[in-house]
């Protein structure tokens, strides 16, 4: 049992480290997204140099390894609660520090939905409403991201009633996601951090 849970979770990291916004922006570019724009490899980045198209595939492809791998590890080892806790942060550690990449990941967001909404279904709807509305109110995708991940962990304890391991689990990813955030943290407070920009026709 031991063995494969070990497995499961290492199997797990390696999923969450499939680097999508990289390979797609570099099948289309032939660059390395990492030297480009702010950086990250995450969605918003490549939809800000790519393109909607790659932005969105970047997004649902990173969302869907998340999800892949705690559903996976619930399936391989029956359901036991701190396997699918560790499975859930194993993921999201391998996309913000890929082996792949020599450990320069991205910021978890997109992979942190699939993961929550792996954990808990109903809970993870509530934290996209409350990720709309700080958006809609400050057009901030960072602020968000941040509000939206702190807010799962107490969303899911009162709707989902997941088990204690899952808890601690979801608690550890949403820190994880707001230490990632720390410089957007700082350009927030300081008033310099990119706002949303839609373009008009």
């Amino acid at each position: 049992m031991w063995a494969t849970s070990v497995l499961v979770v290492l199997g797990a990291y390696l999923l969450g480290a499939i680097p999508f916004g990289y390979l797609i922006y570099r099948a289309r570019s032939g660059r390395d997204i990492r030297a480009e724009g702010s950086g990250n490899i995450g969605a918003t980045n490549v939809m800000r140099r790519a393109g909607p198209a790659a932005g969105i595939a970047t997004l649902l492809l990173d969302a869907a390894k998340g999800y892949v791998a705690v559903w996976l590890a619930a399936r391989l080892t029956g359901g036991a609660p701190w396997v699918i806790a560790a499975a859930a942060v194993a993921a999201l550690l391998g996309h913000t520090f890929p082996v792949y990449l020599r450990f320069r990941g991205g910021k978890g967001v997109a992979t942190a939905l699939g993961v929550f909404a792996a954990l808990a279904p109903r809970s993870i709807l509530l934290a996209l409403v409350v990720f709309a509305i700080t958006l809609a109110a400050f057009r901030y995708v960072s602020l968000g991201s941040i509000v939206a991940s702190a807010s799962f962990p107490v969303l899911a304890l009162l709707l989902d009633s997941p088990q204690r391991p899952v808890v601690l689990g979801a608690f550890a990813c949403a820190a994880l996601i707001i230490v990632k955030h720390s410089s957007n943290i700082r350009r927030l407070l300081a008033g310099t951090e990119n706002r949303l920009r839609l373009r008009r026709t």
